[in-house]
């Protein structure tokens, strides 16, 4: 570098680095420097290799006191747009009824279908926007909010404008799934293949054209839809090419993630049931395994995902918080890599990577989120610990003390 080099905006030192460099380890740099020119890292390393002097190096010399500095979490799996709450059901279960039976008595989906519907768009945001804030609080830069809970073409486009309402409120960046084959609304219920079609014919490219959609998604399970329905609403979404992601193999194994595979979806979600042969067309596709142990905790489910499987294979693991009114009402996502850990016996090390880097592969932005390094966003989260495994190790307690997005703080 040149002593005539342009300024950077800021320049932060007296801290320690887990920049996830590579495909192993922490990538720890103690002593680090990271310069920030816009939105973007220009520079992370020893502080010792800054050819110049910091005050000649930046505009803005920030020090942290020794803080430890991670990627911003990455929340790549939310249903945080609804109104309304089923805490309701969470005592139905506790007495006994089964997630199946709650949905087949009118609950479930279609009770958050309901609450959302009757909701002004603008009551939809002041009650989704806090729940976003509080993932930001818990250090999360970047989330991932789908719809499906409207369930016709006037509620899943309020919940996708919503959504795009909280990126632009938070100035953090918000990508927006369309849930299309969620629950069978209402209006259709004798009629599977005419809500199928519309969705796909009508709807789908409806949306996209309005700009609201980053991805498309469904719900492939016995209580929701079939594989070959699946499969229409994929050909449809390739057709205008938007990638897929699938919620797969939950409750059982109708081949959901090798399907997702099949269309080489983002990702494939939940997979407790999945096999390891869809383990192997995972890996084969590069479609990530969203891994989402908060609902497993709430619905109480005792048939683990093939985490051994997802190693063997070399297939990148995701983790998220699911967060739902339903089977995850969970609003911070360091739990949820606690819970990774504790019920999936992920390591700490491959929890923060499944909020960082392989989150960030999973929305379909490797390359540009998830690592401290140059030429990725400046998304920053600065933590008061000691190691990164405490990321995973505390339950609850204090978030990071700032957290940049893009360059900017945000606290």
């Amino acid at each position: 570098m040149k002593t005539g080099h342009h300024r950077w905006d800021r320049l932060l030192l007296d801290a320690r680095v887990a920049t996830l460099a590579g495909e192993r380890g922490y990538g720890l740099i103690e002593d680090a420097a990271i310069g920030i020119a816009g939105h973007q890292i220009v520079y992370a390393g020893r502080r010792a290799d800054l050819p110049l002097t910091p005050d000649m190096m930046a505009d803005r010399v920030e020090l942290l006191g020794g803080a430890l500095v991670t990627p911003a979490l990455i929340d790549a799996h939310t249903h945080l747009v609804f109104a309304g709450h089923r805490a309701a059901e969470f005592e139905q279960r506790l007495h006994g009824a089964s997630y199946q039976q709650i949905a087949e008595a009118g609950g479930g989906i279609l009770g958050s279908v309901r609450a959302t519907r009757a909701a002004s768009e603008d009551e939809l945001f002041a009650a989704s926007l806090p729940r976003a804030r509080a993932l930001l609080r818990d250090g999360v830069g970047t989330i991932e909010i789908k719809s499906g809970y409207g369930l016709d073409l006037a509620g899943e486009r309020s919940q996708l404008r919503v959504a795009r309402r909280i990126g632009e409120a938070l100035g953090i960046d918000v990508l927006c799934t369309y849930l299309a084959l969620h629950a069978l609304p209402p209006e259709f219920a004798d009629r599977r293949d005419a809500f199928v079609e519309t969705v796909c014919r009508e709807w789908l490219p409806q949306l996209q054209a309005e700009g609201l959609v980053d991805a498309v998604d469904a719900f492939c399970e016995g209580i929701a839809f079939s594989p070959a329905e699946i499969r229409r609403l994929f050909a449809a979404a390739r057709a205008l090419q938007l990638p897929v992601k699938l919620h797969a193999d939950q409750l059982s194994d109708l081949d959901g993630a090798a399907i997702a595979a099949e269309f080489g979806a983002l990702s494939a979600d939940h997979i407790e049931y999945t096999s390891e042969a869809a383990v192997a067309r995972m890996a084969a596709a590069g479609t990530v395994a969203m891994l989402l142990p908060a609902a497993f905790y709430c619905l109480r489910e005792t048939r683990l995902p093939p985490i051994d499987a997802l190693r063997r294979h070399g297939v990148a693991m995701a983790v998220a918080t699911d967060l739902n009114p339903g089977t995850s009402p969970l609003q911070s996502l360091r739990t949820a890599m606690n819970l990774a850990c504790t019920l999936f016996r992920l390591t700490p090390e491959e929890a923060l990577r499944g909020t960082t880097v392989n989150a960030a592969r999973a929305l379909g932005l490797d390359g540009r989120k998830g690592r401290v390094v140059a030429g990725h966003d400046a998304d920053l989260a600065v933590w008061e610990v000691g190691t990164p495994a405490e990321l995973s190790y505390w339950i609850g307690g204090n978030g990071p003390v700032a957290l940049f997005c893009g360059g900017e703080r945000r606290y």
